[in-house]
């Protein structure tokens, strides 16, 4: 099982990762910035702007996580978690920013070249600062994966990825001293281009963030293995988990139960397993619906075989669950599960006149769920 970590604590390690690479990325920007200047480096020092702008993300990080640990109120009765997402959202717009700036400037180099000047100090000093990173790199995503905490695990890979942008820049200079060809502003847009795609990709990661994503299915099915651990559940249904920032996860579900049991005892089973599914996955069941299945063999039996046949015959049925038939009061209900090829009124209409037709003296329910979870 995971280590779980409260609220403060998660809080300050983000916030000392963070901090170490504020000051790792300020002195790696420093040197850099001096030896591109110095050497008129173009690549060294975009290379040195891609570290300040880690800096500029780290920064952005901690104010986030701050911002994110602030206690609900009447307003946001579910907490500020998901303020971490926008904090993500504008570090990805600063690596845009400057992504982008870089390309431009490198453009301009190709189009009027201006020859570096290396020192056997510069390469030192590059070479190093490909080690620092690499170092960096590991110790934030480790840390970013100890906390659940999707900033400093992109920070991480972002400081191995700036490693390898480093060593191309120092692969570049050798080049040029051995050769006399020069690839600056060629390593410039590559750089360039590197940082964009960056910037992009940790948008879209953000976004799908805030929007909702499929729920993970290593989370999905642990919980429904708790649940399908009590000797009264059949069946675990329509499982939805919203997320309201990293580690606040509520959910609501579907269980299926003997029609024989009462309330008290469907009473004491759901504070049950809300309490087994909190300790072991984290994940509070803020809801848990009942689905009653008929006990007794015959024609209900019958019935739902025949019906979960003609049902599933039909490949954008997924499944079908919940079913319970009154044999005496003529009626009978039950879920269908679709997946995202047919419009919900089309598979309405062809389920609900198939069943009608072999059913006509019941009372016919549908619901359609949507393919949310695995």
């Amino acid at each position: 099982m995971e280590e779980k970590y409260s609220d403060a604590l998660r809080e300050k390690i983000i916030v000392k990762t963070s901090a170490v690479g504020i000051v790792t990325n300020v002195f790696l920007a420093s040197f850099k910035a001096v030896i591109g200047l110095a050497t008129h480096s173009l690549a060294i020092l975009l290379d040195g702007v891609n570290n300040f702008s880690d800096v500029l993300s780290s920064a952005i990080t901690i104010v986030g996580a701050k911002l994110a640990n602030k206690a609900p109120d009447r307003e946001h009765p579910l907490g500020h978690g998901r303020l971490e997402y926008i904090s993500a959202m504008l570090v990805a717009a600063v690596i845009l920013y400057v992504g982008i700036t870089a390309l431009v400037e490198s453009a301009k180099k190709i189009i009027h070249p201006q020859h570096a000047d290396y020192s056997f100090v510069s390469l030192v000093i590059i070479a190093v600062a490909v080690g620092v990173k690499l170092l960096l790199g590991y110790y934030v995503e480790k840390q970013g994966k100890k906390v659940n905490s999707a900033a400093l695990i992109a920070s991480g890979k972002d400081a191995f990825f700036d490693a390898v942008l480093s060593a191309s820049v120092l692969a570049c200079a050798i080049f040029y001293l051995i050769c006399g060809v020069s690839l600056e502003a060629y390593m410039g847009g590559i750089i360039s281009l590197a940082i964009i795609r960056a910037g992009l990709q940790m948008l879209k990661d953000t976004l799908n963030d805030i929007l909702g994503q499929r729920v993970n299915p290593t989370v999905s099915r642990g919980i429904k293995q708790i649940l399908a651990e009590e000797p009264e559940i059949r069946g675990v249904y329509d499982l939805m988990i919203n997320n309201y920032g990293p580690n606040k996860n509520y959910a609501s579900v579907h269980i299926e139960l003997p029609d024989t049991m009462n309330v008290e005892a469907v009473d004491r089973l759901t504070r049950r397993i809300e309490e087994k599914v909190y300790h072991k996955t984290g994940v509070i069941l803020t809801g848990v619906g009942v689905y009653s299945y008929n006990t007794q063999e015959g024609e209900a039996a019958q019935m739902r075989n025949h019906i979960q046949q003609m049902v599933l015959a039909y490949n954008w049925a997924l499944q079908l669950h919940g079913f319970y038939a009154n044999t005496v009061e003529k009626s009978l209900r039950f879920d269908v599960v679709l997946s995202f090829d047919i419009s919900p009124k089309k598979a309405l209409d062809t389920l609900l006149k198939e069943i009608q037709e072999a059913y006509p003296a019941y009372q016919v329910q549908i619901v359609l769920d949507v393919d949310i979870t695995d």
